[in-house]
């Protein structure tokens, strides 16, 4: 009898995003797209930023919208050891034997020629002005649900997003997270973080003035197909909240969803774009630093 392993990095490379294991719902999705298409259609540019990746699902997205000259940041722990005690127990109940690095970047590499910079390690390690400060349009937070974690991601990603920039936090209400949903409003009452709407999911925010991309979402509230799109108030100032069963028609879903499979790809891969940022404060501080900054000189 023939046994197939079905351990993730020997198993074959998806076809289509959807293939790829997680929890990356289509609303999200949609979202995701409409949002960084919009900051290109608007002109704004800066670097892409993913804290907590599982095995790329959102990442590969992410990735379909990065321009010429900027920088697309993982930071995950996948196979290495937690750093405490907490984490190492949510990440044994979370993910088990799934998570590796190996089967991310096959799962990425089906869809891009290049991986994305990639910072094994706690995302502790972004910390204290590791990314350049203002240097970020998009951060997707998504890593720890403990609310010491959460909390400190949110303010590594309020220090690294520039004017306008979004931040996406992940598991914002989840029953089992409640260390997230902590974490979040804190931010939010105490920090200065504006929710521009709200998914069954995630929460999406920015430190800069929501209502012109509320407007624009507005508008599109004769466009949807099952989807809901209600405004609450929260302490004075509007959140847009999507929900129901369908799926916004924000854009064209290929826009969003549909795989692009790379070009033919060299086996000489951007070393740029290949640090193996594998250690922990302060020795990935200096790295991670060496590396943005190899990034910025290449694409120059």
């Amino acid at each position: 009898m023939v046994t197939l392993d079905s351990r993730p990095e020997v198993q074959a490379a998806p076809q289509s995003p959807d293939d790829v294991p997680g929890w990356f719902w289509p609303l999200d999705q949609q979202l995701f797209g409409w949002l960084l298409e919009r900051q290109t259609a608007a002109g704004m540019r800066g670097d892409l930023l993913e804290m907590g990746s599982y095995l790329g699902r959102s990442a590969i997205l992410i990735g379909r919208h990065r321009q010429p000259g900027e920088a697309f940041t993982i930071c995950d722990l996948f196979d290495s050891d937690a750093p405490d005690g907490d984490n190492a127990a949510e990440m044994t109940m979370s993910y088990r034997e799934t998570l590796t690095r190996a089967a991310f970047e096959r799962n990425y590499l089906a869809f891009h020629a290049e991986l994305p910079t990639i910072v094994q390690a706690p995302t502790s390690a972004l910390a204290g002005g590791v990314l350049p400060a203002g240097s970020c349009r998009f951060a997707h937070i998504d890593a720890s649900h403990l609310y010491e974690h959460v909390a400190g991601d949110i303010q590594t990603a309020r220090a690294a997003l520039a004017d306008g920039g979004i931040v996406v936090l992940d598991d914002f209400r989840s029953p089992h997270t409640p260390g997230v949903a902590a974490a979040t409003w804190e931010a939010v009452f105490a920090h200065g973080l504006r929710p521009i709407c709200v998914t069954p999911e995630k929460l999406y925010g920015s430190w800069a003035d929501p209502e012109p991309l509320q407007r624009e979402l507005r508008l599109l509230d004769g466009d949807v197909d099952g989807c809901n799109l209600d405004v609450d108030v929260i302490a004075g100032q509007p959140v847009l909240r999507f929900s129901g069963p369908g799926v916004a028609r924000l854009m064209p879903p290929s826009s969003c969803t549909a795989p692009t499979p790379p070009a033919a790809r060299s086996t000489a891969r951007s070393t740029a774009r290949r640090l193996a940022l594998d250690l922990l404060p302060p020795v990935a501080a200096r790295a991670v630093r060496r590396g943005l900054r190899s990034v910025r000189e290449h694409a120059a």
